[in-house]
């Protein structure tokens, strides 16, 4: 995945240029290393982008909103990219949200635009790190667990989604995300790194293909579910992020930008 492959949808979304992007890059199955692309016959992946940004003053001083409570959402072919307003997504790192923590902890090369005040939230990421992301990471993991084997073909699902389900039984796609979290959300409670980049991709796509059975999916998880919380018990980090601080940056980046 490139640039480029982003930069060509610039002329019709101009959102995606103004108001200035402080940080965006691939999230999702690229900067896991499990996408498929859409000629592999069981493909049923997006690509998915984030982006943070900072809109204008009548935005904060006026009667102006960004988007839906802060956020925008633009789907087009294979594209889903969602923009965040900064304070939005700084409310929902403090939370310990997986999918926004992400975005901190890409690999150099799925970053697409970052500036000065995006490399600020960067090297500030361990504020947002604390063992309250056990309760993120877990509450996620379980809604995947229950979407897995949930049969009524939820109105996200396209027709080939829908085929994979019928054909394995379950929701593949939920249950590799199921485990990535749980692992994702062990590894942060002991080392406090976040890898997004999963070097048990192979592993991940293998579940992601059907290759587990329901049986073994629910077994693995089982195990992790219980190493979570150990992990959240013997986990070293902070009870709670540092909200002072975060909030000191968020004006920070605002005064950069709106000055």
């Amino acid at each position: 995945m490139t640039k480029q492959h982003y930069k060509v949808l610039y002329k019709e979304y101009p959102e995606l240029k103004s108001p200035p992007i402080i940080l965006s890059g691939y999230v999702g199955s690229i900067s896991h290393g499990t996408f498929r692309p859409k000629n592999d016959p069981n493909s049923i992946d997006d690509k998915d982008v984030m982006a943070i940004t900072v809109p204008t003053i009548d935005h904060y001083f006026g009667l102006k909103t960004f988007g839906s409570k802060g956020t925008k959402i633009i789907m087009k072919d294979e594209w889903d990219i969602t923009i965040y307003e900064i304070k939005k997504i700084i409310g929902l790192l403090l939370k310990g949200n997986p999918n926004v923590l992400c975005m901190l902890w890409l690999n150099e090369e799925n970053y697409i635009e970052k500036t000065d005040a995006g490399n600020l939230l960067i090297e500030n990421r361990d504020i947002f790190s604390s063992k309250q992301v056990y309760h993120s990471f877990v509450g996620y993991a379980h809604g995947q667990a229950h979407r897995m084997t949930h049969m009524a073909f939820e109105g996200y699902m396209g027709e080939k989604r829908k085929a994979l389900v019928k054909k394995h039984g379950y929701d593949t796609k939920n249950a590799s995300h199921l485990i990535r979290l749980l692992r994702m959300g062990i590894e942060f409670l002991t080392e406090g790194y976040l890898y997004v980049k999963r070097k048990d991709a192979t592993q991940l796509l293998e579940i992601k293909n059907g290759e587990w059975s329901l049986e073994k999916v629910q077994e693995e998880s089982d195990r992790l579910f219980k190493l979570a919380e150990e992990a959240y018990i013997r986990s070293s980090l902070p009870s709670q992020p540092d909200r002072e601080k975060a909030e000191q940056i968020c004006i920070d980046i605002c005064k950069s930008i709106l000055a």
